[in-house]
């Protein structure tokens, strides 16, 4: 399989301004994402910020703790008997609220810019830039630009490190020698400058007072600038081919390259503390390196010889969701849902929606980019453990909303989301199946077990039908229901019961006693609500595919994403093709496709797969970039990605159970040619 040549025919390139679709280099740590001049010089072309982000990169307005959770308002519902409070409002605790929901965020580290002046000494715009041409070189992770300003051309190389968090840049131009290319670097202040969640968090460029930036070293090629907010800090580090630099503003440097060259060479780190800067040719013999290796290694997936005209989209979305999830969501933290792209409700990670951006690693032989960020559960278990005591609950519930430190934060949805809680068990058997070691048992095992525990202390036994129900009070993967009313939905019934039952194989696998109840509990699950010959949200949603049929049709993940044990096949592939007829689409999101296509390839129904998978739909929509645009100001959403990635694995290579290796997902019928080596089946 000629693996370059497959990467290679899906390089995303420019010729002109695209407000959706800037481009990104990074290493799963840290990423910046450019304009078409290779850096960051004309933001305000773009729908959504240019970010240079990182995972440790964090501030807390006012200071750490601040605020706690012990300070924020609790609504109380009746749990089976029992009061339960949940912080869904903000009541008369409002600042708390809202504080504890933005804090800790993830920071805009700095925006790097060309200035550009014209002959009348005038800075360019946005408008006097012309004959663009920019690809993003997938294969070796570099960024290369050229463009004109004044029928003069500009070469620009932008390459990310990819163990460092630093950029190397290369310009070569006639303007550094007439000393019209300047490069400046500029930082905002650190505070929120919106508080509503759907909306992306611009970064502000006002409130000088409210930062610090301190020239600490200057030398003839290096500088050193610290950088300060309230009780968070970080330094950024500068060097350069000649040339010098000066502050230009508050919390501007500008440097000013040497008139003797046509070539510019520089590069900026950024770090905690002792930010790294290396020469140019080291950071792109670095990215080259790494690149070729990570896409030399693991899965590839060829559908070249495809009459179906769709075949060329999916494999061009294949490629690029490869790349930018290995930027943005192959790190040491589960990802926010917009990567290290920019602010989404406020940097913060969905914990949901961590098995849609990391799950297909493994299957994908990619493992070990999953296990950077599992190691994150077991560093916030006591925080899990905590908040179940704090609710009456054995084990360890995992928070839905979170920054880096773990902590659950108010919202008026994610208190009362539970589908987040097998994922960590999920996940963790992902990586036992990649690497079935005593090690991994281990390394997992607390994870797993305390996680179980929750989930059968949470789970209420209906002493009447000898089966155990989940809520209320709980909040689907479908948002729009009630927490007091939802009992029962599919999904969370199959999945409760595959985790328990992930457990309970743990157990056996280290040869330890199981807690009796994993399995009872595992085996009187209650029966997903089904009428009329159709699975319903809940028990109580008898209007499901009327007034509640948008947001998530999460019912059908119980047989697709799992393997619906629980689950009647015939009501569930009339619960597909009814989704199908009567979904509101424009209000479903990115992963839906792919979890869509999922239930089809499991109930025999390639072709309903491949249709689901490429549905003409606005958030099903792949932009130049790769990046899954769900509406403004959401023009990348990572879990899509993601989840196409699981999806096309698990159409390839099956699943257990099915007839793996002969492309059990795609229809049968002569006009899907799918090659492919290194998948592994899905569980």
């Amino acid at each position: 399989m000629d693996r370059r040549r497959i990467v290679e025919r899906h390089q995303p390139e420019l010729n002109k301004w695209d407000p959706w679709s800037p481009f990104s280099v990074g290493n799963g740590e840290f990423a910046f994402s450019a304009d078409i001049t290779g850096l960051q010089t004309f933001p305000e072309q773009y729908e959504v910020p240019l970010g240079t982000q990182s995972n440790w990169g964090w501030h807390y307005t006012g200071g750490h703790g601040r605020f706690t959770a012990s300070d924020a308002a609790y609504q109380m519902l009746d749990t089976n008997g029992r009061p339960v409070g949940y912080p869904m409002k903000p009541g008369d605790k409002v600042e708390a609220y809202h504080w504890l929901r933005q804090n800790p965020h993830r920071l805009q580290l700095g925006r790097i810019s060309f200035r550009i002046l014209l002959e009348s000494g005038a800075e360019a715009q946005a408008g006097d830039v012309t004959n663009i041409r920019q690809q993003m070189n997938l294969w070796t992770g570099i960024l290369n630009s050229e463009f004109c300003v004044q029928d003069v051309p500009i070469r620009v190389m932008t390459a990310s490190h990819p163990v460092s968090d630093v950029i190397g840049v290369r310009v070569e131009s006639p303007l550094i020698r007439q000393g019209r290319l300047l490069v400046f670097i500029q930082f905002p202040a650190p505070d929120m400058t919106h508080t509503e969640w759907s909306k992306a968090v611009f970064p502000d460029w006002g409130h000088d007072d409210r930062h610090r930036t301190v020239l600490r070293e200057a030398g003839d090629q290096r500088a050193l600038l610290e950088r300060s907010m309230d009780e968070d800090s970080y330094e950024v580090g500068w060097e350069w081919s000649a040339g010098r630099i000066e502050r230009t503003g508050v919390h501007e440097f500008t440097l000013l390259p040497d008139t003797q060259s046509e070539v510019l060479e520089f590069s900026v780190g950024f770090a905690p503390r002792t930010p790294q800067t290396k020469p140019v040719d080291n950071i792109v013999a670095a990215s080259r390196s790494h690149w070729e290796r990570f896409w030399m290694s693991g899965a590839a997936i060829d559908f070249a010889g495809s009459a179906d005209p769709r075949a060329y989209e999916l494999e061009r979305r294949v490629v690029l969701s490869q790349y930018l999830c290995a930027v943005h969501s192959g790190g040491s933290l589960p990802p926010q849902e917009t990567g290290l792209m920019y602010n989404s409700w406020f940097g913060k990670s969905h914990l949901e929606m961590h098995w849609w951006h990391a799950a297909h690693f493994p299957l994908w032989g990619r493992e070990s980019y999953l296990l950077k960020s599992m190691n994150w559960y077991c560093e916030i278990l006591p925080i899990a453990r905590d908040l179940a005591q704090s609710q009456g609950y054995e084990g360890a519930r995992w928070p839905k909303m979170v920054g880096f430190d773990g902590q659950p934060c108010p919202s008026p949805v994610a208190p009362g989301l539970i589908w987040q809680q097998p994922h960590p068990m999920a996940l963790a058997e992902l990586c036992y199946q990649a690497d079935p070691t005593r090690v991994t048992l281990e390394r997992f095992r607390d994870l797993v077990f305390e996680a179980a525990n929750f989930m059968v202390s949470y789970a209420h036994p209906d002493k009447e039908k000898c089966v155990y129900n989940l809520g209320p009070p709980l909040i689907p993967a479908q948002e729009c229901h009630s927490m007091q009313d939802s009992i029962n939905p599919p999904y969370e019934l199959e999945y409760w019961k595959y985790g328990l039952e992930i457990a309970v194989r743990w157990a056996e696998r280290l040869q330890v006693a199981a807690n009796p109840l994993w399995a009872k509990v595992a085996q009187a699950m209650a029966e997903p609500p089904q009428a009329d010959g159709v699975y319903l949200a809940h028990e109580r949603c008898e209007d499901t595919f009327t007034a509640k049929n948008h947001d998530h049709p999460s019912m059908l993940g119980a047989l697709g994403i799992l393997p619906g044990t629980l689950i009647d096949r015939k009501v569930m592939l009339n619960t597909l093709l009814k989704v199908k007829d009567v979904w509101n689409w424009d209000s479903a999101w990115g992963w839906d496709f792919p979890m869509c296509a999922m239930t089809a390839a499991r109930l025999g129904e390639p072709d309903l797969a491949v249709d689901f998978l490429l549905l003409d739909a606005t958030k099903n929509t792949y932009l130049t970039n790769g990046h899954n645009y769900q509406r403004p100001g959401l023009s990348a959403y990572l879990p899509g990605n993601g989840g196409l990635l699981t999806a096309v694995a698990m159409m390839a290579c099956g699943w257990n159970g099915s007839q793996q290796g002969y492309n059990p997902g795609f229809p049968q019928n002569g006009r899907w040619s799918v090659k492919w080596e290194g998948l592994k089946p899905w569980l």
